[in-house]
């Protein structure tokens, strides 16, 4: 595998009882990009974000097969520790879901969890966290204060720099913005071009106008298929498949 590829995905399936959501996935994201998953409702690429983290093992009746490599290692393997791979590879959910105490605790609560007691080390964590998703200016004279008084737009951010404090390597965003405005939406589009030198990024959305603004890579997703992969202004200009045109066209979804 080369260096520079992050994530590697080899005849993943997936299987909700006898329902086959995911057929025969293969594809690869390399270290400090976006990729976007599009595709209509339904179409498997929520259910495939979640196998990067594991996030489907919380479901009853659900069976994988394949290999899904991240830096070389086989993310499915029986040695596999559940617990430290959500730690490298994060996840933020559609609605934002701070938690019912205060900013600092919402974002020291992780890195706490890991072992990190002494406050002059959970106070430097704390702001650079909130620096890094562009929202210490907004709040650090009110960290004492409960999360739930933010914004939606601030909530998300806050939740992304939840995730930053334990050091992930991928972010993975399950349509971070669906539920945000459009100046909040901006902020975390202008984010994630932010965060992607340093992080590797993986994004679902139902906006096109999103995909082409933000991402390097697009994955077009259609009945638990991945119908194509290219660089995304490819995709949004000249795709090599007639079902990724009709969909990014209009002509359906």
């Amino acid at each position: 595998m080369s260096a520079k590829h992050k994530i590697k995905v080899n005849k993943l399936n997936l299987y909700y009882g006898d329902n086959h959501a995911l057929h025969d996935i293969e594809m690869t994201i390399e270290s400090n990009m976006i990729a976007a998953l599009i595709g209509p409702s339904g179409c498997g690429k929520s259910t495939f974000l979640r196998t990067l983290n594991r996030m489907n093992d919380l479901i009853d009746n659900v069976r994988i097969t394949g290999s899904i490599m991240i830096d070389g290692q086989d993310i499915y393997s029986s040695e596999t520790d559940i617990v430290s791979l959500r730690k490298r590879v994060g996840m933020v959910f559609q609605r934002p879901n701070p938690f019912p105490m205060s900013i600092y605790d919402n974002i020291a609560y992780g890195p706490r969890i890991h072992g990190i007691k002494k406050k002059a080390n959970l106070d430097e964590l704390v702001e650079r966290s909130l620096k890094q998703a562009a929202l210490w200016d907004e709040v650090k004279d009110r960290l004492n204060k409960s999360a739930l008084g933010l914004s939606g737009g601030q909530q998300q951010r806050l939740c992304i720099a939840r995730l930053l404090a334990v050091e992930p390597d991928v972010l993975l965003m399950d349509e971070p913005t669906s539920a945000l405005d459009p100046i909040s939406t901006l902020k975390v589009e202008e984010l994630t071009q932010t965060l992607k030198e340093k992080y590797t990024i993986i994004i679902v959305t139902h906006n096109m106008q999103q995909a082409a603004r933000i991402s390097d890579v697009t994955s077009f997703f259609l009945n638990g298929n991945l119908v194509e992969t290219d660089k995304t202004d490819k995709i949004f200009t000249n795709p090599n498949d007639q079902r990724t045109e009709d969909y990014i066209t209009g002509r359906f979804g």
